[in-house]
């Protein structure tokens, strides 16, 4: 159901935040045709909101901007997510997620909204979180995370990283959905180099950006190709100290020493550019 938040007098309401690959080296390819990554991924103060109210029956209610774009039946990460940590008891909530972030955008909002789903429904239900979320997506168990990971395997495996210096990112989307497994199809070369073992420690946003650029996203020329606009969203965000695509696209990051620079960044590329989806937050560490 389409509603507002108001008519739900939600009791609480928890930020479902941005999922940013910083990184993303695909090394490999399984047997089953998934594909093996090396990331280093962070969350961004930017994102869906979540809150639950008691109730006799599972209920979803959905608002904000893309709330057309998240589909209100079992095909939503956030009903399975309850579905999977309910394990067919038929416990009940009432859930109203508004949707800020893009979908299919390679921020993570479906696989974000759906951790947010399994910690708000575990402290609700007085349920654990289970230990096979992955089977809702492989993002999934990293936006269980607030801190920085290190991501790696078919995204199962994580170590956190850091703490990292404080520093900002402009998430920039052309309003276009990059098809993932259309990015993957393009990509010439499925071994590539991981990132190094040891991920060093940094005293300051431009030394961490210097390290980003000796890295890379694998998946960035291949979805250039499928949305061509990408190529905009990086010219836009020319005066970051790195600029990249997130993910399999077509969101692109630029990453900003401080605040007040991330906000000039985003308002001048909003206004420059209307139809876009343009977003500035804090890197959480």
């Amino acid at each position: 159901m389409r509603t507002n938040g108001a008519a739900l007098g939600l009791a609480r309401s928890v930020p479902a935040w941005a999922k940013v690959n910083l990184t993303l080296h695909v090394t490999g390819q399984r047997s089953d045709g998934y594909h093996l990554l090396d990331s280093l991924v962070v969350r961004v103060s930017v994102g869906d909101t979540l809150g639950v109210t008691p109730s006799d029956q599972l209920e979803l209610f959905i608002d904000g901007p893309y709330a057309n774009a998240a589909p209100l039946d079992g095909r939503n990460l956030v009903v399975r997510a309850a579905r999977l940590l309910d394990g067919d008891v038929g416990r009940g909530a009432r859930l109203h997620l508004t949707k800020v972030l893009p979908a299919q955008a390679g921020i993570g909002g479906g696989s974000a909204d759906a951790a947010t789903a399994l910690r708000v429904l575990s402290e609700h239900w007085g349920l654990p979180i289970p230990d096979d979320v992955a089977v809702l997506g492989a993002d999934v168990p990293v936006c269980l995370h607030d801190d920085p990971q290190r991501m790696s395997g078919v995204g199962e495996v994580l170590a956190p990283v850091g703490p990292l210096p404080p520093c900002w990112l402009v998430l920039v989307n052309p309003n276009v959905s990059a098809a993932t497994p259309e990015v993957f199809k393009r990509l010439k070369s499925k071994l590539n180099d991981p990132m190094p073992n040891d991920i060093p420690a940094f005293d300051t946003a431009p030394a961490f950006a210097a390290w980003l650029a000796t890295q890379r996203n694998d998946l960035e020329q291949p979805a250039l190709e499928v949305v061509p606009k990408i190529a905009g969203c990086l010219t836009a965000l020319q005066d970051a100290l790195l600029a990249r695509m997130s993910g399999s696209g077509a969101t692109c990051f630029g990453l900003y020493e401080t605040e007040a620079l991330a906000e000039r960044a985003a308002a001048r590329i909003d206004r420059a550019n209307p139809d876009w989806w343009v977003a500035a937050g804090q890197v959480l560490s």
